[in-house]
């Protein structure tokens, strides 16, 4: 594909911050486009003819519109296949990518939206995600077997969840399991994600500072 520039919209402290540092580790070629959520800019009519849903992140390529972390991180890692940060299909590592992808979404954020929220989870049997225990000893295991969430193989899955795990034990949402601690700084410690983090360290000051 000749045109590989994507629009990217972002906010500092935000989900979109695992986006930034996928593009950094891509080497990707983007537009970046900054929202303030402290003065509501994702609810503004600008953003939500983009995005009716208000939310970072959101990318744009070649006119079509992708949100929601999970699908920007197959397509960001499928545009840039030269890269190697996602299994081809029949690799057989492509199921097990795509499975850890879809448990970030489908169990371990409404996991720990119930338990940031204080919320009364639904029995296992009817719960999208069993129970929070189950979640939480399940993704321990799987990355027990180190040092990347597939084992040898780095990918973007990795992008995702080293930055979700830093955050997410930094509020309290996760326990702070050595597995877990480990893994988050191995991930967080790479140059593109050092250089993300970097980026909006500087963008928040902007920010606070205007």
């Amino acid at each position: 594909m000749s045109n590989r520039k994507i629009t990217f919209f972002h906010a500092t402290q935000s989900r979109s911050g695992s986006t930034l540092a996928l593009l950094e580790e891509l080497g990707a070629d983007y537009e970046l486009k900054v929202l303030d959520l402290k003065k509501n800019e994702q609810r503004g009519p600008q953003y939500l003819a983009v995005n009716p849903m208000g939310k970072v992140p959101a990318i744009v390529h070649d006119g079509v519109l992708v949100t929601e972390r999970v699908a920007i991180t197959v397509y960001m890692a499928d545009l840039y296949p030269e890269k190697g940060l996602a299994p081809a299909i029949g690799d057989p590592l492509r199921g097990p990518y795509l499975r850890w992808l879809a448990f970030y979404a489908g169990c371990f954020e409404p996991a720990i939206a119930d338990r940031i929220n204080g919320n009364t989870p639904p029995s296992a049997s009817s719960s999208p995600y069993g129970d929070y225990d189950t979640v939480i000893d399940t993704l321990a295991a799987q990355l027990e077997r180190g040092p990347w969430l597939l084992g040898e193989r780095f990918t973007a899955a990795d992008v995702l969840w080293g930055t979700a795990l830093r955050w997410t034990m930094m509020f309290g949402a996760v326990p702070r399991l050595p597995v877990f601690e480990t893994y988050a700084a191995r991930v967080c410690e790479r140059p593109a994600l050092k250089r993300a983090a970097e980026f909006d360290a500087r963008l928040l000051a902007q920010q606070q500072a205007a």
